[in-house]
């Protein structure tokens, strides 16, 4: 079998898939460290002790990783 030549139409389809790997990478780690790091309890202080719901919440964060780093840290900065 050899290398089959899809076109311009297949290297772009390539680089989309490549992209969204990596932004569900990049959302896999930020949501392990959200989550296991505790900085759901400092967004959300009634979520201490609800682990129960902790992997419900992955898919969004994984999704949305950008709004969560963002804040995260504009909870940091305003936090000792």
């Amino acid at each position: 079998m050899g290398v089959v030549d899809l076109g311009p139409a297949g290297a772009v389809a390539h680089v989309l898939v490549l992209l969204a790997w990596g932004w569900g990478g990049v959302g896999a780690a930020v949501a392990v460290a959200f989550l296991a790091g505790g900085g759901i309890e400092r967004v959300e202080p009634a979520a201490r002790g609800a682990y129960a719901v902790r992997p419900l919440l992955l898919p969004g964060i994984v999704l949305l990783w950008p709004l969560v780093l963002w804040r995260w840290a504009a909870l940091m900065r305003r936090q000792p």
